[in-house]
């Protein structure tokens, strides 16, 4: 009984310390800011005498200490004076808001547009944003004299516009963030809108294309604005599109990768890894010819048990960056064979990379570890990177004018690029299998010719490949 009651004791003394700490650290990202939030916002925007004077509302923020991220060439940043309240958190240097118990502080700032407003200008990163925080939900007002004729455009649904004796009025208001906004001049209109696209044109889209809108494949439900351009703006807001064309195929597809895009992080990826992951999670491959191909390899070579574990594995993708890297460990785990078949397809600038197998095992030539030798399994075959492993047997290799050349102070050989033959000093051999295989840019020698031609004996264990060279007497 007392053995009972002194473990429940310090059980709970470890209960408490574990609250403790952990309630020190939550209060501690209160005071630092360091907390993560939501929070929602109302902006509005007039245009007079070259800038943008905006006027910005957060709505629901945290009681705890929130930074402000200033647009870089934003000026005369202050407080806004809409209530009695809306800058009692407000720091005097304008950088952050104060824990406190006010949930809406208001705050002011210029944006200047040098040269004023451009036909087809995109206004980029024009607003205040929050450290550690997301927008759930905004609502921007724009206003400008009614002398100038055009249309504003973000990301966000457009709820409506007003011509009016002194000013023209927009306003934008839906779920999520905006970034960027897009002013263009003449009769730019929204042409259909649903609960996941806008579509602005100069003319008039076809019914039948509307129509197919209903049976797109979608992500999620952020809203993204599409403009139709023929000089499509390259970087941009992942909620502002511009297309040359408005064709079913390509409205599709942009709208995915751009989805996929605000969705998910890629570090360090190529474009078409992005594409790879869409084609999975919509079912559906799009994208680049590349991408079509990786996609095909993987979906031939996979089981239906694999596919599926594969599918769930993109599936559950959270927050964390997504790179060639990350993928490669998922899909080694996929299909329990070390690849790297995405790195090695970012290498590859032309062409896409065969799907290979990597043998784990450390591999000693003559008892001594050369980590740049890679044993490689391709089709039924172990392969050794040949430019990296002959040296250390003795031999020069490298391409040359009529194939690889393989040569030693005694032996050499030529292995053409026609094949069912190979050189050995000076004389042919007819060949059924290749001795060495050229995938991409790289050559490999095939390991039952390796011993063969270089006499050399294999050792293996569970973690250790040993290639030894023979002796005379032992050839």
């Amino acid at each position: 009984m007392k053995f009972a009651m002194s473990f429940f004791s310090i059980l709970a003394l470890i209960i408490t310390g574990t609250l403790f700490f952990q309630y020190h650290a939550y209060s501690s990202d209160l005071e630092t800011g360091n907390g993560e939030f939501h929070y929602s916002q109302e902006i509005e925007i007039v245009y007079r005498e070259n800038s943008l004077d905006i006027r910005q509302n957060f709505k629901n923020l945290p009681n705890q200490k929130v930074e402000i991220k200033w647009p870089e060439n934003a000026i005369n940043p202050s407080c806004f004076i809409d209530n009695e309240k809306s800058c009692d958190r407000l720091s005097k240097e304008v950088s952050y808001f104060n824990k406190g118990e006010t949930k809406s502080q208001s705050v002011s700032y210029i944006i200047p547009i040098k040269g004023g407003l451009k036909d087809k200008m995109l206004i980029q990163n024009v607003f205040a944003t929050l450290t550690n925080g997301e927008s759930s939900y905004s609502v921007v007002h724009i206003s400008t004299d009614s002398k100038i004729v055009g249309q504003w455009i973000t990301g966000l649904p457009l709820v409506g516009q007003q011509k009016l004796s002194l000013v023209n009025y927009t306003m934008f208001s839906g779920y999520g963030t905006v970034r960027d906004i897009y002013w263009q001049k003449g009769n730019l209109k929204a042409q259909e809108q649903t609960p996941v696209l806008s579509i602005y044109a100069s003319g008039a889209i076809s019914k039948d294309f509307l129509k197919s809108l209903e049976n797109f494949k979608f992500l999620n439900d952020q809203h993204i604005a599409i403009i139709q351009e023929k000089n499509p703006v390259k970087e941009h807001d992942d909620r502002l599109l511009f297309l040359p064309e408005l064709t079913e195929q390509a409205v599709e597809q942009e709208v995915i990768l751009s989805q996929i895009k605000s969705q998910y992080k890629f570090k360090d990826s190529p474009t078409w890894l992005p594409e790879v992951v869409a084609s999975y999670l919509v079912k559906d491959t799009i994208g680049s010819d590349k991408a079509k191909k990786i996609v095909k390899t993987l979906k031939e070579y996979m089981t239906t048990t694999q596919d599926a574990a594969w599918q769930e594995a993109l599936n559950k993708l959270g927050e964390e960056s997504i790179s060639p890297a990350s993928l490669d460990d998922l899909l080694s785990e996929v299909l329990n064979s070390k690849t790297s078949y995405f790195k090695l397809n970012t290498d590859q600038e032309n062409g896409t990379y065969p799907l290979l197998f990597e043998d784990e095992r450390s591999v000693y030539v003559n008892d001594v570890l050369r980590e740049d030798v890679h044993v490689l399994l391709y089709e039924g075959q172990v392969l050794y990177n040949a430019d990296k492993l002959l040296p250390y047997l003795g031999y020069t290799a490298g391409e040359g004018k009529n194939g690889y050349y393989i040569n030693s102070d005694n032996r050499t050989f030529r292995f053409p690029k026609e094949p069912g033959f190979y050189v050995f000093n000076q004389r042919r051999y007819s060949t059924i299998s290749e001795p060495i295989i050229k995938i991409a840019n790289n050559y490999y020698v095939e390991e039952a010719w390796l011993q063969r031609l270089f006499l050399v004996e294999l050792q293996k264990s569970d973690g250790r490949i040993n290639i030894k060279m023979l002796t005379q007497e032992q050839e």
